[in-house]
């Protein structure tokens, strides 16, 4: 996965009651749809937390990083995600808009490391702010592919 620029919103979103269901979608493709979780972990700007069920209600901002579900036995399944937002409401429910994510497992660090230095090299040859701000994405988020591979 290469991420080198912001991409539109998607109709993405995760929604979890904690009871019944659980729907996972990342950038119109669904994970999970009407599973049964115990916890939600997200890297936020503010901090990485995890959701609960009764949750105090937040709305934050996603940075890159993992996002983790546990599922009832205590399977964990994890995500990159490159950006955008939570929201856990007062009934326990989570909308999870992501801009871009992958099934951790499926990204390569080797790749990750070369996009690095792509984006870092395109960064130092950026003539205006979009250019610059575009290198500071992908540099951002191929840093956090690499921690979170390695």
């Amino acid at each position: 996965m290469t991420v080198t620029k912001v991409l539109t919103w998607c109709e993405s979103l995760l929604e979890c009651d904690f009871k019944k269901k659980l729907l996972i979608c990342f950038f119109c493709q669904v994970f999970y749809k009407e599973a049964s979780v115990k916890q939600v972990d997200v890297p936020t700007l503010s901090g990485s937390f995890g959701i609960l069920p009764a949750h105090v209600p937040t709305l934050q901002v996603l940075k890159p990083g993992v996002v983790t579900v546990i599922d009832e036995e205590g399977g964990q399944t994890k995500y990159f995600v490159s950006s955008g937002s939570v929201t856990v409401n007062a009934d326990s429910s989570v909308q999870l808009l992501a801009e871009e994510a992958a099934v951790l497992e499926n990204l390569d660090v080797t790749a990750a490391k070369a996009n690095l230095d792509k984006a870092n090299a395109a960064l130092s040859t950026a003539t205006d702010e979009v250019e610059r701000a575009e290198a500071l994405i992908s540099v951002e988020a191929n840093e956090a592919i690499i921690k979170a591979l390695e």
